[in-house]
């Protein structure tokens, strides 16, 4: 009953808000300079090649294009605080 309920108020299940969640950290990280086998290893990713195939799946390009992708530019203000420094 709450996954439908999930489901029914966010529009997505729980695995895959989480699995969703667990890609926005990682792409900013990457977008920050960390390199993938840290991003993977810290993110909750099983390994490096487990990175890959989500961020495949999610964004469609691989993380070393989601690292320099424009649209994904670390913004100091909206990240304060959480150790991810913007790039440079």
């Amino acid at each position: 009953r709450l996954w439908a309920r999930f489901r029914s108020q966010i529009g997505l299940t729980p695995k895959r808000a989480a699995r969703l969640i667990r890609f926005d950290h990682a792409a900013h990280r990457l977008a920050a300079g960390h390199r993938a086998a840290v991003v993977a290893a810290e993110s909750g990713y099983a390994d490096q090649s487990h990175l890959h195939r989500e961020v495949v799946a999610f964004a469609g390009v691989t993380p070393t294009a989601v690292a320099t992708a424009p649209w994904l530019a670390v913004d100091d203000e909206a990240w304060a605080g959480t150790g991810i420094p913007a790039r440079g």
